[in-house]
């Protein structure tokens, strides 16, 4: 059935649009013939009164030619006498007839005298022989054309004759009119009119923004033509922007027309729009003129939707009528059918309401108003253990336990007590079936009107399961809390038992720490002995000559001997005094430490080691201005770390050297150790940290050094970094926290 309506509906659209279409076809059509015929009776009317115009002076060029005043200037062109009677000859005639201007021209194309010889746009002296009129009227014929005054800059119409003596042309005459007031008189506002030459040239309008354009583009030859002809001085002759022709008949066509759109800005693509003009060309071919007349083709598309709206609308009112029709009828036969089916329906929903509450899981008891029983669903049967036919007409409060009584009768009795369009109190209650059993239940009690009688609808659940499933719930709740709090106190334990791991941890770490510093001072104790030999031996010498020297009464020299052990003993105390410092434990507290003071410390530490071993050790200059955050007695314990390791690795070398680079970034600083070495495995590279990994030999150490400087680097919030060198030998980063950051403003 839907299939159906569906394609009726579309059959009736493309019928709907077939005739919107037909309409507008025909109406176009017939606007179209209506509005030639239009055209045709305007341009006619047009082209008479252009017509009489010309034709009003036509002949004022033959007659003047016939007066003997003219050949008397045209042989005397010299005497002023008569060249100012002709002058003022022709301003009378000018008056008289309402041309534009009159002049006589010689044979050489010099005009010798002229109406307008007082003004200052005299023609008088001027040369015209490149005007046609001029040349034509010299080969002996009369000529006609139309031109813009090379003097005046005017529009002008020009009539020319011959001056004829025995046979032979001495002179023309020339009559120029003024075609302005023609213009003026045509004025309509769909109609634009046009007078062209026999170039499509346009040089009367209707419409100022046309005038001295083309209705063609011009070739080039014809364009040379005009333009040597001076016939438009100094205009820009381009055709108007007519996109699209369609010929309708001979002299009519349907043309698109580029215009100008004053609403659209200035640069927008939208200014230059399409019009669309039915163009009728009338030739005057005696005047070498063509009159044409544009239309507006809105007024044809105006009406053409006009009658394609009053058809749709027409068609829309037939549809809608006959779709009223149809469904007035379908309504009476709706209407009938409703009837029967709302009464099969009254019947179902009877049914199905009986069934509902005969099914539901709810009980069901209908009471009236005074709270006896009515009707008993199969639930609440089962839930009271009573038959509907033995509770019937009993009061409702028989099932309810003697305590709550009073609340369930207060519900039905008191009608402020139940509002019928208050919201439904639910009401927990102890029930009593039928052998006296209590049970918990929950209930509703609705008041309904039935035919005007207040009665009451009560919905019963039983709530023994859920009661129970409640206690089961309170249960299991009680256990869970017990175990929460078992499992809290363990935690609690565990906690208590892992803060003294970690104490412990920190300990042990701060012991592994030291017993590193120790290790690493007992592998310098060899250079340490070495700087403490000398001056021992040398105090040894100086105390044996002090008391030779004081046997022999020569006290002074026994002064200078002990001034030399007083020295010897101050250099004593200075290689042992770094050694004292690095051996203590540190602060463990970050602060700016001077890259300088570090540099000192671990250098004095190793002094003797590097200079027994010859190592050259290269640090960069101007360390006194950076300062980094850290731990002074950890970060030489670090240092020292690094150069005690980077000069074990250069043992057997030939060239042992150190260089150390600086990097500066915005947050770090970074020392970069190279040493000459043999380099790191690519394999143990990434143990090189790892605690107790060693290449040393059996007893040269126990590989913590560098798992431990590791360690205290990442707690002062720096990063330490091995690799190697393109050029060989190992590189251990030293990236630590800047505490002279720059400012960047």
């Amino acid at each position: 059935m839907k299939k159906y309506r569906l394609m009726a509906v579309i059959l009736l659209l493309v019928t709907f649009a077939l005739i919107l279409w037909q309409v507008a076809s025909l109406t176009r059509q017939v606007e179209l013939d209506n509005l030639r015929r239009s055209l045709d009776q305007n341009l006619s009317r047009y082209t008479l009164s252009l017509k009489n115009e010309l034709e009003k002076y036509q002949n004022l060029p033959a007659l003047l030619a016939t007066d003997r005043s003219f050949k008397n200037v045209l042989y005397n062109p010299d005497n002023r006498v008569l060249v100012g009677t002709l002058n003022r000859y022709l301003s009378e005639v000018r008056t008289i007839t309402g041309a534009s201007d009159i002049y006589l021209m010689a044979p050489s194309g010099q005009t010798l005298a002229s109406s307008n010889w007082d003004t200052p746009a005299s023609f008088v002296g001027k040369n015209f022989h490149y005007r046609p009129y001029f040349q034509q009227a010299m080969a002996g014929d009369e000529g006609r054309y139309f031109a813009l005054g090379t003097t005046s800059r005017k529009r002008g119409y020009y009539f020319s004759h011959p001056i004829r003596s025995a046979d032979a042309v001495v002179g023309v005459v020339v009559v120029k009119i003024d075609l302005n007031d023609i213009e003026e008189q045509w004025n309509d506002e769909l109609t634009d009119l046009l007078v062209t030459d026999i170039d499509d040239v346009i040089f009367i309008s209707t419409r100022e923004s046309w005038k001295f354009k083309t209705l063609q583009p011009l070739s080039g030859s014809d364009l040379r033509r005009i333009v040597d002809s001076l016939r438009y001085v100094d205009q820009q002759l381009v055709s108007l922007p007519i996109t699209e022709r369609e010929p309708l008949a001979e002299g009519v066509e349907l043309i698109t027309l580029l215009e100008d759109n004053p609403a659209a800005g200035e640069r927008s693509i939208d200014r230059l729009s399409g019009a669309r003009y039915m163009l009728m060309r009338l030739p005057m071919p005696e005047a070498e003129l063509n009159v044409v007349a544009l239309a507006q083709l809105s007024q044809v598309s105006s009406r053409v939707w006009n009658a394609v709206v009053l058809t749709g609308v027409i068609l829309t009112v037939l549809v809608l009528l006959g779709l009223f029709l149809l469904l007035r009828q379908r309504i009476q036969y709706e209407r009938q059918r409703f009837k029967e089916q709302a009464n099969r329906t009254l019947e179902l929903n009877e049914a199905r309401v009986r069934a509902v509450i005969d099914n539901t899981q709810a009980g069901l008891i209908t009471l009236d108003s005074q709270g006896r029983i009515e009707s008993f669903n199969p639930t609440a049967e089962a839930l009271f253990g009573y038959s509907a036919g033995k509770i019937e007409s009993r009061y409702f409060s028989h099932l309810i336990a003697q305590p709550d009584r009073a609340v369930c009768w207060r519900m039905i009795t008191d009608p402020q007590e139940l509002p019928e369009q208050a919201q439904v109190p639910v009401l927990e209650v102890q029930a009593r079936r039928q052998d006296d059993a209590l049970f918990p239940i929950e209930l509703t009690i609705v008041p309904v009107r039935d035919h005007g009688e207040r009665k009451f609808i009560v919905t019963i659940h039983d709530l023994t399961e859920r009661k129970q499933y409640e206690e089961s719930l309170r249960d299991a709740r009680d256990l869970l809390e017990q175990r929460v709090l078992e499992r809290t106190q363990a935690l609690q334990g565990a906690n208590d038992r892992l803060r003294n791991e970690i104490e412990q941890h920190q300990h042990t770490q701060e012991e592994l720490i030291q017993t590193a510093k120790l290790a690493v001072l007992g592998e310098l104790s060899a250079g340490i002995n070495h700087e403490l030999n000398q001056p021992m031996t040398a105090i040894r010498a100086y105390a044996d000559n002090a008391r030779q020297f004081l046997e022999l009464q020569r006290t002074d020299r026994v002064a200078d001997n002990l001034q030399e052990i007083s020295g010897l003993t101050e250099r004593m105390s200075k290689i042992i005094a770094p050694l004292k410092v690095f051996s203590r434990k540190s602060s463990g507290q970050a602060e700016p430490v001077s890259l300088l003071s570090v540099r000192k410390g671990a250098m004095s530490i190793l002094y003797g080691r590097l200079h027994s071993e010859q190592v050259e050790v290269n640090w960069p200059e101007s360390l006194e201005d950076l300062l980094v955050m850290g731990d002074m007695v950890k970060l030489e314990q670090v240092v020292v770390n690094l150069l005690s390791n980077a000069v074990q690795a250069m043992q057997g070398q030939p060239n042992k050297r150190i260089d150390i680079g600086l990097e500066l970034t915005e947050e770090h600083l970074c020392l970069v150790f190279h040493d000459q070495g043999p380099g790191i495995a690519p394999e143990e590279l990434s143990k090189v940290f790892e605690p107790f990994f060693t290449t040393k030999a059996a007893g040269e150490g126990l590989g913590l050094g560098l798992s431990i400087s590791h360690r205290i680097v990442e707690n002062l919030g720096g990063r330490l970094s091995a690799s190697n060198h393109p050029q060989g030998g190992a590189c251990f980063r030293l990236c630590l926290l800047r505490a002279d950051r720059p400012r960047f403003d």
